[in-house]
């Protein structure tokens, strides 16, 4: 239809096969490849009344059209990955016909190669680490309700438990720190590549979850990932009080040229 964008959720090079006929992306239409000069865009048709600019950015203000939307896109560019190492586009990246799809791997032909051939044959994999809300369990935490406090016998008492419990969670902290910091390192030695990415807090954290202390993504060769996940299997559980949460595998969204580029995809 003339009212039709183009929608493009990645690059990649050619695909062996065509993608699976029952895969549906944004807008509930299959994506198709369309290729140039040996570069290959995956693109589907979007309405002009909902991806046009200024519809565009009403949408975006949407959380749950949003939410549906990068559910769409994540899912073709997840079904990408099992068959290739693509380039993920930035969330609701539109252009208006096959031809300006064209024009921008004409353009970026340069950078798009250099880039794939670095991820060439690797997936991204997330790591994050969560300190308890009462770090270890020891001391300085207080007492909940089904445990009534006991009144200080007086307030130098109450003055040397409130210190105790203060050097028990710098303690505990001290102790996440060089874990985080180690298993970093050591994570970083089995990847081509590394990102620390900001901690969670706020909003972005779950009631319960305790602290962010490591926000993380790691590009690492297919061939190494269960290599990789065992040497996360046994840093686990070796200091009490913290969690080591791992997602993937991912597209390589955090291994582009930089966050600000149109390729970039941000963290999944």
């Amino acid at each position: 239809m003339t009212d039709d964008l183009r929608y493009v959720y990645a690059v990649c090079r050619p695909l062996a096969a065509p993608l699976h006929a029952d895969l549906t992306g944004v807008a509930g239409e299959p994506p198709r490849q369309l290729a140039h000069e040996g570069l290959v865009a995956v693109v589907s048709p979007v309405p002009e009344r909902d991806f046009a600019h200024e519809p565009l950015r009403a949408h975006l203000e949407d959380l749950d059209w949003l939410a549906a939307t990068a559910r769409a896109h994540q899912s073709v560019v997840a079904a990408l990955t099992t068959v290739t190492c693509p380039l993920p586009l930035r969330l609701a990246t539109v252009f208006r016909d096959d031809s300006g799809v064209r024009a921008m791997l004409e353009d970026e032909s340069e950078r798009l190669r250099r880039i794939l051939d670095r991820i060439d044959g690797h997936v991204e994999w997330g790591v994050k680490v969560w300190l308890g809300d009462s770090g270890d369990g020891a001391g300085g935490a207080e007492p909940s309700a089904a445990q009534p406090r006991r009144v200080p016998e007086s307030g130098r008492d109450y003055l040397r438990r409130r210190r105790a419990g203060n050097a028990a969670r710098e303690e505990s902290a001290a102790r996440a720190e060089v874990f985080t910091r180690r298993l970093h390192g050591d994570l970083a030695r089995y990847a081509a590549d590394a990102r620390l990415h900001p901690v969670q807090s706020g909003p972005l954290t779950e009631a319960g979850s305790g602290r962010n202390i490591l926000n993380s993504a790691y590009l690492v060769p297919r061939a190494r990932s269960e290599e990789f996940l065992e040497l996360i299997g046994r840093a686990e559980g070796t200091l009490p009080g913290l969690r080591v949460e791992v997602t993937g595998p991912w597209a390589a969204y955090s291994f582009t040229d930089g966050p600000d580029g149109p390729e970039a995809g941000g963290t999944p």
